[in-house]
């Protein structure tokens, strides 16, 4: 066209503004760092573990911790939206979380205290020493372990657990599949029941026989690992065999490595039954009993319980160490009820 027809039309492209720019790459980075942590809080919330989210789920602590930060973020950036999606995030989060840190009130009883220890082995790594002193030194009346064989059978009674822990149930097995049962006082209807999952984990169990209790049901528990994507079925199925509560009956006490934190639904369910966290009943349902203790560069998890009747009143957990486990070992301190 030429340019003496007044008909011309100049076109001017002008850049947005720094300012413009650098507010959508704001407005970007609260989304990025919202949409994650509020994926999580529903997965946790909706029991959605499944294939890989089995495994992630277990570090829900730590991104509740993070989904603070994320929440500062988007309040400091000003994107409104963003922090409404993260300040949802961060109370559902925090909902489920910090309960674990808090101590709930336990019920009056009346009867004898028990103190019970468990402790995974590492497929008889753990030191035996280490494990026969702390039931020494802290009065252990029942002792279950897992990953038990015969050569920490072997250590352990040479240690002298059989003066202390002189009625047990005992599985050893060479590698990981052993368990055992360990008490101050006589047991009765002993026995041994195998896992489905592909480690075919054993659980030792009996009735204590408790001196002016009620008889109590310990088992050592041991559900599958979900170390991979095609063991996720076992480890469910595991946890979903565990042995109910019996409110309504007899005493329960499910101890060892669950394989499972209570973010896992399978775990939650197992607790719906009549069961209560000795941890979380005391404030210590944070502090870590796996991961970094072999030297894995893995932050600390919660998988080992003692789940207890929701009649016997919790006074106290404890977590050690243990060298040459990958676990550490929890001692609970119970008071039954009176018969």
């Amino acid at each position: 066209m030429d340019s003496s027809d007044p008909t011309t039309i100049i076109v001017v492209i002008v850049d947005a503004p720094p300012a413009h720019r650098n507010a959508r790459l704001g407005t970007v980075l609260c989304w990025l760092a919202v949409v994650p942590t509020a994926l999580w809080a529903a997965a946790r919330l909706l029991g959605l573990d499944r294939g890989p989210l089995v495994q992630a789920l277990a570090f829900t602590p730590y991104v509740a911790g993070v989904s603070v930060l994320v929440l500062a973020l988007a309040l400091a950036l000003r994107r409104w939206w963003p922090a409404a999606l993260a300040a949802l995030a961060a109370v559902a989060l925090l909902g489920t979380v910090a309960p674990r840190a808090l101590a709930s009130p336990q019920p009056a009883t009346a009867g004898p205290t028990v103190r019970l220890l468990t402790a995974n082995l590492l497929a008889g790594a753990g030191d035996a020493r280490t494990l026969v002193e702390l039931v020494r030194r802290h009065q252990i009346d029942v002792l279950t372990v897992q990953e038990f064989t015969p050569d920490a059978q072997g250590a352990l009674d040479q240690l002298g657990l059989a003066t202390l822990l002189p009625h047990r149930q005992l599985n050893p097995v060479i590698g990981t599949a052993g368990s055992g049962l360990y008490s101050r006082w006589p047991i009765t209807d002993g026995g041994v029941r195998r896992n489905r999952g592909g480690w075919g984990f054993t659980q030792a169990y009996a009735t204590v026989s408790v001196p002016g209790g009620p008889p109590v049901r310990v088992e050592s528990a041991h559900p599958s690992a979900p170390y991979a994507l095609d063991q996720v079925g076992a480890w469910r199925a595991d946890l979903t065999a565990q042995p109910p509560a019996t409110p309504d009956g007899g005493l329960r006490i499910l101890a060892g490595d669950f394989n499972a934190t209570v973010d896992h639904s399978p775990l939650r369910a197992l607790l719906r039954s009549g069961y209560v966290d000795a941890a979380d009943a005391t404030g210590e349902g944070l502090t870590g009993t796996w991961g970094p203790y072999d030297g894995d560069l893995i932050p600390p998890v919660t998988i080992d319980h003692v789940l207890v009747d929701h009649r016997i009143a919790v006074h106290s957990v404890q977590v050690f160490a243990l060298p040459g486990s990958d676990h550490r070992p929890v001692q609970a301190t119970l008071r039954l009820p009176l018969p």
